[in-house]
Protein backbone atom coordinates (compact mmCIF):
# COMPACT_ATOMS: atom_id res chain seq x y z
CA UNK A 1 0.00 0.00 0.00
CA UNK A 2 1.51 3.32 -1.07
CA UNK A 3 -0.06 5.08 1.87
CA UNK A 4 1.91 2.82 4.22
CA UNK A 5 5.29 3.73 2.72
CA UNK A 6 7.46 5.56 5.24
CA UNK A 7 7.55 9.27 4.43
CA UNK A 8 4.93 9.05 1.67
CA UNK A 9 1.77 11.12 1.51
CA UNK A 10 0.23 8.02 -0.05
CA UNK A 11 -2.37 7.98 -2.79
CA UNK A 12 -3.35 11.46 -3.94
CA UNK A 13 -6.06 12.82 -6.20
CA UNK A 14 -5.83 16.07 -8.16
CA UNK A 15 -8.78 18.44 -8.42
CA UNK A 16 -9.75 21.30 -10.73
CA UNK A 17 -10.47 24.89 -9.75
CA UNK A 18 -12.43 26.87 -12.37
CA UNK A 19 -12.23 30.66 -12.66
CA UNK A 20 -14.88 32.41 -14.75
CA UNK A 21 -13.52 35.96 -14.43
CA UNK A 22 -11.37 37.13 -17.38
CA UNK A 23 -7.64 37.09 -16.70
CA UNK A 24 -5.65 39.97 -18.21
CA UNK A 25 -2.02 38.99 -18.76
CA UNK A 26 1.15 41.07 -18.74
CA UNK A 27 1.14 40.94 -22.55
CA UNK A 28 -2.20 42.76 -22.62
CA UNK A 29 -3.99 39.68 -23.92
CA UNK A 30 -6.65 37.98 -21.84
CA UNK A 31 -8.10 34.58 -21.11
CA UNK A 32 -11.92 34.77 -20.77
CA UNK A 33 -11.78 31.99 -18.18
CA UNK A 34 -9.29 29.40 -17.01
CA UNK A 35 -8.84 26.23 -14.99
CA UNK A 36 -6.10 25.07 -12.63
CA UNK A 37 -5.26 21.50 -11.69
CA UNK A 38 -4.22 21.30 -8.05
CA UNK A 39 -3.01 18.75 -5.51
CA UNK A 40 -2.80 19.19 -1.75
CA UNK A 41 -1.02 17.18 0.95
CA UNK A 42 -1.40 17.35 4.73
CA UNK A 43 -4.07 19.19 6.69
CA UNK A 44 -4.80 22.90 6.87
CA UNK A 45 -4.85 23.98 10.52
CA UNK A 46 -7.69 25.88 12.16
CA UNK A 47 -5.83 29.19 11.87
CA UNK A 48 -5.14 28.50 8.18
CA UNK A 49 -1.54 29.49 8.87
CA UNK A 50 0.43 26.38 7.87
CA UNK A 51 -0.05 26.43 4.09
CA UNK A 52 3.00 25.98 1.82
CA UNK A 53 2.82 26.80 -1.88
CA UNK A 54 5.08 24.72 -4.14
CA UNK A 55 5.93 26.37 -7.47
CA UNK A 56 7.05 24.05 -10.25
CA UNK A 57 9.88 24.45 -12.73
CA UNK A 58 9.86 24.22 -16.53
CA UNK A 59 8.68 20.63 -16.98
CA UNK A 60 6.98 20.23 -13.61
CA UNK A 61 3.30 20.12 -12.79
CA UNK A 62 0.83 19.76 -9.94
CA UNK A 63 1.88 16.21 -9.05
CA UNK A 64 4.65 17.02 -6.59
CA UNK A 65 4.26 14.15 -4.10
CA UNK A 66 2.58 10.81 -3.53
CA UNK A 67 1.15 8.35 -6.02
CA UNK A 68 -1.98 7.89 -8.10
CA UNK A 69 -4.20 4.86 -7.62
CA UNK A 70 -4.04 2.05 -10.18
CA UNK A 71 -1.47 -0.17 -11.81
CA UNK A 72 -0.36 2.03 -14.71
CA UNK A 73 3.25 3.25 -15.07
CA UNK A 74 2.00 6.75 -14.24
CA UNK A 75 0.42 5.45 -11.01
CA UNK A 76 3.68 3.87 -9.94
CA UNK A 77 5.68 7.06 -10.45
CA UNK A 78 5.93 9.36 -7.41
CA UNK A 79 5.47 13.12 -7.65
CA UNK A 80 8.41 15.12 -8.95
CA UNK A 81 9.38 16.41 -5.46
CA UNK A 82 8.40 13.35 -3.47
CA UNK A 83 11.94 13.34 -2.02
CA UNK A 84 11.14 16.50 -0.05
CA UNK A 85 7.38 16.40 0.62
CA UNK A 86 5.79 14.00 3.08
CA UNK A 87 5.56 12.98 6.74
CA UNK A 88 8.89 13.68 8.41
CA UNK A 89 10.48 15.02 5.22
CA UNK A 90 11.82 18.52 4.61
CA UNK A 91 8.35 19.86 3.87
CA UNK A 92 6.71 17.86 6.63
CA UNK A 93 3.05 17.14 5.93
CA UNK A 94 2.56 16.39 9.62
CA UNK A 95 3.11 20.13 10.11
CA UNK A 96 2.22 21.77 6.81
CA UNK A 97 -0.61 21.87 4.31
CA UNK A 98 1.10 21.76 0.92
CA UNK A 99 -0.49 23.13 -2.25
CA UNK A 100 0.92 22.33 -5.69
CA UNK A 101 -0.58 23.40 -9.01
CA UNK A 102 0.02 23.19 -12.73
CA UNK A 103 0.52 26.77 -13.96
CA UNK A 104 -1.53 28.21 -16.81
CA UNK A 105 0.15 27.54 -20.13
CA UNK A 106 0.97 24.05 -18.89
CA UNK A 107 -0.01 20.78 -20.51
CA UNK A 108 -1.13 18.74 -17.52
CA UNK A 109 -4.73 19.87 -17.19
CA UNK A 110 -4.57 23.58 -16.43
CA UNK A 111 -5.64 25.94 -19.21
CA UNK A 112 -2.95 25.98 -21.86
CA UNK A 113 -2.25 25.44 -25.56
CA UNK A 114 -3.93 22.03 -25.55
CA UNK A 115 -7.15 23.40 -23.99
CA UNK A 116 -10.32 24.04 -25.93
CA UNK A 117 -10.30 27.47 -27.59
CA UNK A 118 -13.16 29.61 -26.18
CA UNK A 119 -14.18 31.14 -29.53
CA UNK A 120 -13.64 28.46 -32.17
CA UNK A 121 -13.51 24.74 -32.69
CA UNK A 122 -10.32 23.02 -31.61
CA UNK A 123 -7.59 23.82 -29.11
CA UNK A 124 -5.74 27.09 -28.52
CA UNK A 125 -2.53 25.84 -30.12
CA UNK A 126 -0.40 28.77 -31.26
CA UNK A 127 -3.15 31.22 -30.20
CA UNK A 128 -2.43 30.67 -26.52
CA UNK A 129 -0.78 33.88 -25.28
CA UNK A 130 2.72 34.14 -23.84
CA UNK A 131 2.62 34.22 -20.03
CA UNK A 132 5.11 35.53 -17.49
CA UNK A 133 6.17 34.70 -13.96
CA UNK A 134 4.13 37.70 -12.77
CA UNK A 135 1.07 36.19 -14.48
CA UNK A 136 1.61 32.88 -12.72
CA UNK A 137 2.00 34.53 -9.32
CA UNK A 138 -1.17 36.55 -9.90
CA UNK A 139 -3.04 33.35 -10.73
CA UNK A 140 -1.59 31.63 -7.66
CA UNK A 141 -2.88 34.51 -5.54
CA UNK A 142 -6.34 33.95 -7.02
CA UNK A 143 -6.03 30.28 -6.11
CA UNK A 144 -5.05 31.24 -2.56
CA UNK A 145 -8.18 33.39 -2.35
CA UNK A 146 -10.26 30.45 -3.57
CA UNK A 147 -8.72 28.21 -0.90
CA UNK A 148 -9.24 30.94 1.73
CA UNK A 149 -5.52 31.15 2.43
CA UNK A 150 -4.74 34.77 3.27
CA UNK A 151 -1.06 34.27 4.10
CA UNK A 152 1.23 31.45 3.01
CA UNK A 153 3.54 30.07 5.66
CA UNK A 154 6.06 29.57 2.84
CA UNK A 155 6.29 29.90 -0.91
CA UNK A 156 8.99 27.59 -2.25
CA UNK A 157 10.37 26.60 -5.62
CA UNK A 158 13.43 25.42 -7.48
CA UNK A 159 14.79 26.88 -10.73
CA UNK A 160 11.84 28.57 -12.49
CA UNK A 161 9.86 27.81 -9.34
CA UNK A 162 12.35 29.86 -7.34
CA UNK A 163 11.67 32.81 -9.63
CA UNK A 164 7.99 32.54 -8.77
CA UNK A 165 8.82 32.48 -5.07
CA UNK A 166 10.84 35.71 -5.44
CA UNK A 167 8.02 37.34 -7.41
CA UNK A 168 5.61 36.47 -4.61
CA UNK A 169 7.77 38.30 -2.08
CA UNK A 170 7.84 41.36 -4.35
CA UNK A 171 4.24 41.47 -5.59
CA UNK A 172 2.38 40.21 -2.50
CA UNK A 173 4.70 41.02 0.42
CA UNK A 174 2.02 40.72 3.10
CA UNK A 175 0.82 37.31 1.89
CA UNK A 176 3.84 35.11 2.72
CA UNK A 177 5.93 34.71 5.86
CA UNK A 178 8.81 32.79 4.30
CA UNK A 179 10.31 32.56 0.82
CA UNK A 180 12.56 29.67 -0.28
CA UNK A 181 14.54 30.14 -3.50
CA UNK A 182 16.43 27.04 -4.69
CA UNK A 183 18.87 26.73 -7.62
CA UNK A 184 17.55 29.91 -9.20
CA UNK A 185 18.68 33.30 -10.52
CA UNK A 186 17.49 36.93 -10.46
CA UNK A 187 17.34 36.84 -14.27
CA UNK A 188 18.74 34.70 -17.06
CA UNK A 189 22.21 35.24 -18.44
CA UNK A 190 22.73 35.64 -22.19
CA UNK A 191 24.03 32.06 -22.27
CA UNK A 192 20.84 30.72 -20.67
CA UNK A 193 18.65 32.67 -23.08
CA UNK A 194 20.77 31.23 -25.89
CA UNK A 195 20.15 27.65 -24.70
CA UNK A 196 16.42 28.37 -24.62
CA UNK A 197 16.49 29.82 -28.13
CA UNK A 198 18.29 26.76 -29.52
CA UNK A 199 15.60 24.58 -27.93
CA UNK A 200 12.81 26.72 -29.39
CA UNK A 201 14.37 26.67 -32.84
CA UNK A 202 14.55 22.88 -32.71
CA UNK A 203 10.79 22.87 -32.14
CA UNK A 204 9.61 25.56 -34.56
CA UNK A 205 11.74 24.23 -37.44
CA UNK A 206 10.33 20.72 -37.09
CA UNK A 207 8.21 20.08 -40.23
CA UNK A 208 5.39 18.88 -38.01
CA UNK A 209 5.22 22.12 -36.03
CA UNK A 210 2.80 23.79 -38.49
CA UNK A 211 3.19 27.27 -36.93
CA UNK A 212 2.07 25.83 -33.62
CA UNK A 213 -1.20 24.39 -34.91
CA UNK A 214 0.00 20.79 -35.10
CA UNK A 215 -2.94 19.39 -33.11
CA UNK A 216 -5.31 20.49 -35.88
CA UNK A 217 -3.05 18.62 -38.31
CA UNK A 218 -3.22 15.53 -36.08
CA UNK A 219 0.52 15.46 -35.62
CA UNK A 220 3.19 16.87 -33.28
CA UNK A 221 6.78 18.16 -33.60
CA UNK A 222 8.12 15.27 -31.55
CA UNK A 223 11.58 15.29 -33.11
CA UNK A 224 12.08 19.00 -32.42
CA UNK A 225 10.75 18.67 -28.88
CA UNK A 226 13.02 15.68 -28.32
CA UNK A 227 16.08 17.67 -29.44
CA UNK A 228 15.00 20.60 -27.23
CA UNK A 229 14.82 18.28 -24.25
CA UNK A 230 18.22 16.82 -25.07
CA UNK A 231 19.74 20.32 -25.10
CA UNK A 232 18.05 21.16 -21.82
CA UNK A 233 19.01 17.90 -20.18
CA UNK A 234 22.69 18.48 -20.89
CA UNK A 235 22.50 21.77 -18.99
CA UNK A 236 20.75 20.16 -16.01
CA UNK A 237 23.61 17.72 -15.34
CA UNK A 238 27.13 18.46 -14.19
CA UNK A 239 30.19 17.31 -16.12
CA UNK A 240 31.24 15.09 -13.21
CA UNK A 241 27.78 13.48 -13.02
CA UNK A 242 27.81 12.72 -16.74
CA UNK A 243 31.34 11.33 -16.57
CA UNK A 244 30.49 9.15 -13.59
CA UNK A 245 27.34 7.86 -15.25
CA UNK A 246 28.59 7.33 -18.79
CA UNK A 247 32.28 8.24 -19.25
CA UNK A 248 33.03 7.24 -22.87
CA UNK A 249 31.33 3.87 -22.63
CA UNK A 250 30.29 2.42 -25.99
CA UNK A 251 27.00 0.72 -26.80
CA UNK A 252 28.88 -1.96 -28.73
CA UNK A 253 32.34 -3.42 -28.35
CA UNK A 254 33.84 -1.55 -31.31
CA UNK A 255 33.43 1.78 -33.09
CA UNK A 256 30.98 1.64 -35.99
CA UNK A 257 32.37 4.60 -37.95
CA UNK A 258 28.92 6.01 -38.62
CA UNK A 259 26.43 8.53 -37.26
CA UNK A 260 24.16 6.26 -35.28
CA UNK A 261 24.17 5.84 -31.52
CA UNK A 262 27.60 4.63 -30.46
CA UNK A 263 28.17 6.08 -26.97
CA UNK A 264 26.01 5.35 -23.95
CA UNK A 265 25.51 9.07 -23.31
CA UNK A 266 24.05 9.44 -26.83
CA UNK A 267 21.62 6.61 -26.14
CA UNK A 268 20.63 8.18 -22.82
CA UNK A 269 19.96 11.60 -24.31
CA UNK A 270 17.93 10.21 -27.19
CA UNK A 271 15.87 8.11 -24.80
CA UNK A 272 15.21 11.10 -22.52
CA UNK A 273 14.21 13.25 -25.48
CA UNK A 274 11.94 10.62 -26.98
CA UNK A 275 10.20 9.91 -23.68
CA UNK A 276 9.67 13.61 -23.01
CA UNK A 277 8.17 14.16 -26.45
CA UNK A 278 5.53 11.53 -25.72
CA UNK A 279 3.89 13.41 -22.86
CA UNK A 280 4.88 17.11 -23.02
CA UNK A 281 3.41 19.72 -25.34
CA UNK A 282 5.73 21.66 -27.65
CA UNK A 283 3.81 24.94 -27.36
CA UNK A 284 3.98 24.67 -23.58
CA UNK A 285 7.76 24.23 -23.85
CA UNK A 286 7.95 27.47 -25.84
CA UNK A 287 5.80 29.29 -23.28
CA UNK A 288 7.83 28.06 -20.32
CA UNK A 289 11.18 29.02 -21.83
CA UNK A 290 9.88 32.49 -22.72
CA UNK A 291 8.70 32.96 -19.13
CA UNK A 292 12.25 32.14 -18.05
CA UNK A 293 13.72 34.62 -20.54
CA UNK A 294 11.40 37.46 -19.52
CA UNK A 295 11.87 37.14 -15.76
CA UNK A 296 13.66 40.22 -14.43
CA UNK A 297 11.97 41.71 -11.35
CA UNK A 298 14.61 44.42 -11.07
CA UNK A 299 13.49 45.86 -14.43
CA UNK A 300 10.53 47.54 -12.68
CA UNK A 301 12.92 49.18 -10.21
CA UNK A 302 15.48 50.82 -12.49
CA UNK A 303 17.51 47.63 -12.59
CA UNK A 304 18.10 47.61 -8.83
CA UNK A 305 17.26 44.19 -7.38
CA UNK A 306 17.61 45.45 -3.81
CA UNK A 307 14.88 47.98 -4.52
CA UNK A 308 12.70 45.21 -5.91
CA UNK A 309 13.11 43.38 -2.59
CA UNK A 310 12.68 46.55 -0.49
CA UNK A 311 8.98 45.97 0.21
CA UNK A 312 9.34 42.27 1.06
CA UNK A 313 8.15 41.36 4.56
CA UNK A 314 9.19 37.70 4.76
CA UNK A 315 12.26 35.72 5.75
CA UNK A 316 14.32 34.19 2.95
CA UNK A 317 16.25 30.98 2.42
CA UNK A 318 18.42 30.78 -0.68
CA UNK A 319 20.03 27.47 -1.68
CA UNK A 320 22.50 26.80 -4.50
CA UNK A 321 24.50 23.74 -5.56
CA UNK A 322 28.22 23.64 -6.19
CA UNK A 323 28.10 21.93 -9.62
CA UNK A 324 25.06 23.76 -10.98
CA UNK A 325 26.37 25.64 -14.00
CA UNK A 326 22.94 26.48 -15.42
CA UNK A 327 22.12 28.64 -12.38
CA UNK A 328 25.54 28.79 -10.76
CA UNK A 329 26.07 29.66 -7.06
CA UNK A 330 27.19 33.18 -7.96
CA UNK A 331 23.67 33.85 -9.30
CA UNK A 332 22.22 32.88 -5.90
CA UNK A 333 24.84 35.14 -4.31
CA UNK A 334 23.41 38.03 -6.36
CA UNK A 335 20.03 37.38 -4.75
CA UNK A 336 21.55 37.16 -1.27
CA UNK A 337 23.56 40.35 -1.74
CA UNK A 338 20.47 42.23 -2.91
CA UNK A 339 18.48 41.00 0.10
CA UNK A 340 21.26 42.04 2.49
CA UNK A 341 21.42 45.46 0.85
CA UNK A 342 17.65 45.71 1.31
CA UNK A 343 18.07 44.77 5.01
CA UNK A 344 16.02 41.60 4.68
CA UNK A 345 16.55 38.49 6.83
CA UNK A 346 18.19 35.85 4.64
CA UNK A 347 19.88 32.49 5.17
CA UNK A 348 22.09 31.03 2.46
CA UNK A 349 23.53 27.57 1.82
CA UNK A 350 25.71 26.45 -1.07
CA UNK A 351 25.46 22.67 -1.03
CA UNK A 352 28.27 20.45 -2.30
CA UNK A 353 26.61 18.07 -4.77
CA UNK A 354 27.62 16.36 -8.01
CA UNK A 355 24.12 16.42 -9.50
CA UNK A 356 24.32 19.77 -11.31
CA UNK A 357 21.17 21.86 -11.66
CA UNK A 358 18.94 18.83 -11.07
CA UNK A 359 20.29 18.59 -7.51
CA UNK A 360 17.22 20.41 -6.16
CA UNK A 361 15.11 17.36 -7.05
CA UNK A 362 17.20 14.92 -4.98
CA UNK A 363 17.25 14.04 -1.29
CA UNK A 364 20.79 15.29 -0.67
CA UNK A 365 21.20 15.16 3.14
CA UNK A 366 22.69 18.62 3.71
CA UNK A 367 20.14 20.21 1.38
CA UNK A 368 17.12 18.47 2.90
CA UNK A 369 18.32 19.26 6.44
CA UNK A 370 18.78 22.94 5.62
CA UNK A 371 15.30 23.14 4.10
CA UNK A 372 13.67 21.22 6.95
CA UNK A 373 15.42 23.30 9.63
CA UNK A 374 14.43 26.59 8.02
CA UNK A 375 10.77 25.63 7.71
CA UNK A 376 10.49 24.16 11.18
CA UNK A 377 12.38 26.98 12.90
CA UNK A 378 9.88 29.39 11.40
CA UNK A 379 6.84 27.21 12.13
CA UNK A 380 4.26 28.39 14.61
Amino acid sequence: CYGCCVGSVGVVCPFVEKFDTPLVLASGKALPYFELVVETYGQLNAARSNAVLVCHALSGNHHAAGYYAGQTPQANKPGWWDSCIGPGKSIDTNLFYVVSLNNIGGCHGSTGPTSQHPEREGVYGADFPVVTVKDWVHVQALLADRLNITVWHTVVGGSLGGMQAMQWAIDYPSRLRNCVVIASAPKLSAQNIAFNEVARQAIVTDPNYHQGNYVAKQTAPKHGLSVARMVGHITYLSESAMNEKFARELKQAELQYGYGVEFQVESYLRYQGEQFSQYFDANTYLIMTKALDYFDPAADFAGDLSQAFAQAECKFLVVSFSTDWRFAPNRSAEIVDALIKANKPVSYANVLADHGHDAFLFAIPRYTKVLKSFLECNHG
